[in-house]
Formats: C-alpha cells, sequence, structure tokens
C-alpha cells in the first residue's frame, strides 16, 4: 500500500484524523474556527481576538478562586481549553499537562507508592494524635482563648 512516503515508519493520516490502519489521531493542531470565518482575514483575526479575552477572563476567573473558594485549578484549565480551540501553544500546553497528569495518575496507582503513602499518612495521624493527646492532659477540654495565665 503507498502511504506517499518512501520513509517505512511512517503511516498515512487522513484529514479527519484517521490513521490507514482504521485507528484515529488526535486532532491537529490549529485554529478550530468555522471555515467562513477562516476566509476572512478580518474576520478571523477578530474572532481569535475574541477567543482570547474570553479565556483571559476564564483564566484570571480561575486564579482568583485559587486562593477562595471555588475550583481554581479546574476553571484556569477551561480557560487553557477555550484558548487552545484557536492557539496552537494552548493546545500544546494542554497536551502536556494531560500527559503529566496521566503520569502522575499511573505513578499513584502503583502499589509501592501507595504503601509508601499509608505509611506516611499513618505517622502523620499518630503525630497529630499525640499532639491532640498533650494538649488534653495538660489542659483538658478547655479551647486555647480560654486557658489563664498558670
Amino acid at each position: 500500500m503507498n502511504t506517499g512516503s518512501d520513509e517505512s515508519g511512517e503511516v498515512a493520516v487522513a484529514a479527519d484524523g484517521a490513521k490507514a490502519d482504521g485507528s484515529t489521531t488526535e486532532q491537529g493542531l490549529g485554529s478550530k474556527a468555522p471555515e467562513f470565518v477562516k476566509a476572512r482575514r478580518m474576520l478571523h483575526l477578530s474572532w481569535q481576538v475574541g477567543i482570547f479575552v474570553i479565556g483571559l477572563a476564564v483564566v484570571v476567573l480561575g486564579i482568583i478562586m485559587l486562593p477562595l473558594p471555588g475550583p481554581g485549578w479546574v476553571v484556569i484549565f477551561g480557560g487553557m481549553a477555550i484558548w487552545a480551540t484557536e492557539f496552537v501553544w494552548a493546545q500544546l500546553v494542554l497536551r502536556w499537562t494531560k500527559r503529566k497528569v496521566t503520569e502522575a495518575a499511573q505513578r499513584a496507582l502503583d502499589p509501592e507508592v501507595r504503601r509508601r503513602n499509608i505509611i506516611l499518612t499513618s505517622i502523620g495521624l499518630v503525630i497529630v494524635a499525640a499532639i491532640v493527646g498533650v494538649y488534653l492532659w495538660k489542659f483538658g477540654v478547655v479551647m486555647p482563648w480560654k486557658i489563664k495565665d498558670q
């Protein structure tokens, strides 16, 4: 089968992302704007400015949510996803982020890492219980702001 290449390791990819063997790839990089928008330069530029402003507003909202109650990181990644509909750099950042999150999830599910985390959590709970026990033995069930000079 002629894939259009002289290299044996390359695989032909159709415009819809389907490989010659029937599997699919990730969607290509670039603008996801409708064709009629891409056909007109000024309209496409306006479209990109609009996408940038909306994505920026969402990212700023996520940054504000980081110290406040709310899903800050989720909103930031949502803003990045908005940018990724139009900008290649945002698509590359999202791909890198997805890859790193997947790697971290696989590491977290590793039995040795889970055992280490359980041991460290148990040690931490024992230390906290010891501190609470010493406090209760020394002061009883009295809140710190009601302790008088001893």
